[in-house]
């Protein structure tokens, strides 16, 4: 085996994608519906290297593959996250507020207990903070702050692989209710209506004067009039004809202002309107919102969009909703100009993998550079977020800007989606394999118990004031906080754990994102000031 463990450390390249490959083999094997994932590829790089140390050879990768991973992680997911994290935040102010507030009980109870019961050092105790809600810049910074990183290390690879699986008992907790979210997005569907109203509304004003106004897409006049593309403009009489679309309960409510529902199908008749789904390729496309998008097509070719499906997910084309490359976008336009529509969406399969590389590039590096930037604080040391944080925020920003004058911003969902698994897979085959080392170290001393035993104490406290404070105070869905408790504990795993079990529901990005740059800054913060003390 020493042959084999050497021939691993010398070459770094074969040692990772064989983590990869081997680790996604056991991912995949699920025992009574439950699998590990992606963080199987943590634990077997964990037990590699801690087997390849008994025989005298480190085979550890080296920093730069996990730190590469885990940026171009962070800004996929910011990216992706960009436009749903801006519009949710305001409304989740009570959540980042209670996040901020469970680290400040986790960092009591670690000062408290670490020192009168366990009887550790400052930088210990931060070591095991650090481990305990496993944040690799937080260790850093505790090394920093205290002066003896190799302490901090040492509490900081005993506590972590409980880190990773506490949150993830939450996290299968979250989810064991899931099946009665409240905020899962009801599937959009079609309606068609005849009208019985005699005051002649005009359809703008009908659409406004509900809560969450549907989409009309096709209008005809009489039994055999022609059918033309519905606007706000038009005004509607009795015996038309609509096709509106939305969620069911959005379509009963718009009935319900109309008239009722006819067996009519306007979707059947194409010889005056088509209807096509068409993939956004063409660039200058994307970045404008589906207000933009409608009246440039209605003045080009009297064409609107009715849905938009991104991923696995339909959605109704709303007004304010922006449009992303690789789109699959549902068109309502005049039979003989969908060709020509088709032409001006670009329609080519390259929309749903362009990687972007301007974009990428200029992106990932704007992201390390703001995570390199350091603050200077009281007592000599310096605060920085983090290449990971920095490449988050960065990757949210763009992600929501959706372009820049001609160059997008935005990532297509499944190029982001690739990127972002990709990233992950690489972080946790380097993680595991420096935690396994290190692991092998702390053994060796006699104080594993204590610093095993409250980095347990840490990580469950977290878990369950998490699950308990989202869940029962802010009503949350147990989808969205899976995403959450991963994001809360800045563990990728976690989140490609959550993301396994409900096949990449947006939801658990969208609760990952939500507090991940939150969760990153406020355990540096925290890890600055336990090793400080």
């Amino acid at each position: 085996m020493y042959v084999v463990f050497e021939y691993l450390a010398h070459y770094p390249i074969f040692y990772v994608f064989l983590l990869v490959g081997v680790g996604m083999a056991f991912g995949h094997i699920k025992v009574k519906g439950i699998s590990l994932g992606a963080a199987a590829v943590l634990f077997l790089a964990i037990a590699l290297a801690a087997w390849g140390k008994a025989y005298g050879v480190e085979a550890v990768l080296p920093p730069v593959i996990g730190t590469f991973g885990l940026v171009l992680f962070t800004f996929a997911i910011g990216n992706n996250s960009g436009p749903s994290f801006f519009s949710n935040v305001r409304k989740s102010v009570g959540p980042m507020v209670a996040l901020i507030g469970i680290y400040a009980l986790v960092a009591v109870i670690a000062a408290v207990v670490g020192k009168n019961v366990f009887h550790m050092a400052p930088a210990q105790i931060a070591g095991v903070f650090a481990g305990a809600t496993t944040n690799t810049p937080a260790l850093a910074a505790a090394g920093e702050a205290s002066g003896f990183p190799a302490a901090a290390t040492v509490g900081y690879s005993i506590t972590y692989l409980f880190g990773v699986l506490g949150m993830l008992v939450a996290a299968i907790a979250a989810l064991r209710y899931s099946a009665s979210d409240a905020d899962k997005p009801e599937r959009v569907t079609h309606m068609n209506l005849r009208v019985d109203r005699e005051d002649m509304p005009r359809l703008g004003d009908l659409l406004a004067s509900m809560k969450n106004p549907v989409e009309v897409s096709r209008i005809r006049r009489g039994e055999e009039g022609p059918i033309w593309v519905a606007t706000d403009n038009d005004v509607i009489e009795k015996g038309d004809l609509l096709t509106a679309l939305g969620s069911e309960v959005q379509l009963k409510e718009f009935m319900a202002l109309v008239g009722h529902q006819s067996s009519h199908s306007l979707r059947a008749n194409r010889r005056y309107l088509d209807f096509r789904r068409i993939t956004v390729s063409e660039p200058k496309i994307a970045g404008k919102t589906i207000a933009q998008l409608d009246a440039d097509l209605f003045e080009r070719f009297g064409a609107i969009c009715s849905r938009v499906r991104r991923g696995d997910v339909d959605m109704l084309a709303a007004p304010d909703l922006m449009v992303e490359m690789g789109d699959r976008i549902r068109v309502v336009g005049p039979t003989a100009k969908m060709k020509e529509i088709s032409k001006y969406f670009g329609d080519s399969s390259k929309g749903l993998t362009d990687i972007n590389p301007v974009t990428l590039g200029i992106g990932m590096a704007l992201g390390v550079m703001l995570g390199e930037f350091k603050i200077p604080l009281p007592g000599g040391v310096h605060f920085g977020i983090g290449a990971a944080a920095g490449a988050l925020i960065v990757g949210l920003i763009f992600g929501r800007i959706g372009r820049i004058g001609k160059q997008v911003t935005a990532l297509p969902n499944t190029t982001n989606a690739v990127l972002s698994e990709l990233g992950l897979l690489l972080f946790l085959a380097q993680a595991g394999t420096n935690a396994g080392m290190q692991i092998s170290e702390a053994f060796t001393t006699g104080e594993w118990v204590g610093i095993l035993l409250l980095g347990v104490i840490l990580t469950t406290v977290e878990a369950i004031a998490l699950y308990a404070v989202m869940r029962y105070l802010f009503h949350m869905g147990g989808t969205k906080l899976s995403g959450l408790l991963a994001g809360a504990q800045t563990q990728p795993a976690v989140l490609a754990f959550a993301n396994g079990r409900t096949n990449s529901d947006p939801r658990v990005a969208l609760g990952y994102a939500l507090v991940y740059p939150l969760a990153m800054i406020g355990k540096i913060l925290v890890g600055t000031i336990l090793g400080s003390l």
